[in-house]
């Protein structure tokens, strides 16, 4: 129903900068919230960032003020800035949206399959 493409996700010094692209594909549905959330290796899965329709936007306490989440809601695409990087920012990112079916009253959850993302001298 939703295919979502990330890109941008690599290697990176500490202290340089990442952007990660998310396009979201799709037909019947409209997209409510576009956001990020990642995985540290041994840690659970964590909201970095999201944005709402209206460019309402959140961060985690740990990112806020180095990270920026922007949309683009022609493209269906999600932007997320990474700045300053540290090496507990680590981990496999994933796009996630939240859309509502043309014919439904109910949202819906979609992911990504992540990208890496290593911060490492």
């Amino acid at each position: 129903q939703v295919q979502l493409v990330e890109s941008g996700g690599g290697l990176v010094q500490p202290g340089g900068s990442l952007r990660l692209s998310c396009a979201a594909s799709g037909s019947a549905f409209n997209i409510l919230i576009m956001g990020w959330y990642r995985q540290a290796p041994g840690k659970q899965r964590e909201l970095v960032a999201r944005v709402t329709k209206s460019d309402s936007t959140n961060y985690a306490d740990a990112v806020a003020g180095r990270f920026t989440i922007s949309r683009d809601n022609a493209k269906n695409t999600v932007y997320l800035q990474m700045n300053s990087l540290k090496p507990e920012d680590t981990g496999v990112y994933y796009c996630t949206v939240k859309i509502l079916p043309q014919s439904s009253s109910r949202s819906e959850d979609c992911w990504g399959q992540g990208t890496q993302v290593t911060v490492s001298s």
